[in-house]
């Protein structure tokens, strides 16, 4: 059995949208440059048709990817969430407890993961090591720097 992917509704929605920019926009720019490419005739010295097809190999293997992901997903609504414990989609407030240092995390699908805008991936070392927790608990975490240690202060 394949493994689901968890992600939000709005990650969700932007998978989506971006498939269908590539399969009404971008699929049909590489064609019409494949195409244009190939009526310059000898296609074995051709640099132009060399990588309007590699552009248009890039894009059908995105939309694959796209499709198979859109498959998989488990769209998770953070409305339905309870704030009792850290789980995906919820929004975390952490205390550095070494530097009184706070950060705020939202729990995301891995493809949705961006870290300057605060949102982590549910793979992430960070939020393997909430997932669970209550507000008040400590918890250790192995970050590239070494060993932090984060007091969860509010669950959103």
């Amino acid at each position: 059995m394949l493994e689901k992917l968890p992600m939000t509704k709005e990650g969700f929605t932007k998978l989506q949208e971006e498939l269908e920019r590539l399969k009404r926009v971008d699929r049909a720019q590489a064609i019409a440059a494949l195409n244009e490419a190939a009526a310059q005739g000898d296609l074995t010295d051709n640099a132009d048709y060399r990588v309007a097809k590699e552009r248009r190999d890039y894009i059908e293997g995105k939309i694959k990817e796209l499709e198979n992901k859109l498959a998989l997903a488990q769209v998770i609504e953070a409305k339905d969430l309870s704030t009792d414990r850290v789980v995906f989609g919820c929004t975390v407030l952490l205390g550095d407890v070494e530097t009184d240092r706070q950060v705020r995390y939202k729990i995301v699908g891995a493809d949705e993961a961006d870290i300057r805008n605060g949102r982590i991936s549910v793979k992430s070392p960070v939020a393997k090591a909430l997932i669970g927790r209550r507000i008040g608990e400590v918890v250790q975490v192995v970050v590239p720097s070494g060993k932090k240690e984060y007091e969860i202060l509010e669950i959103q």
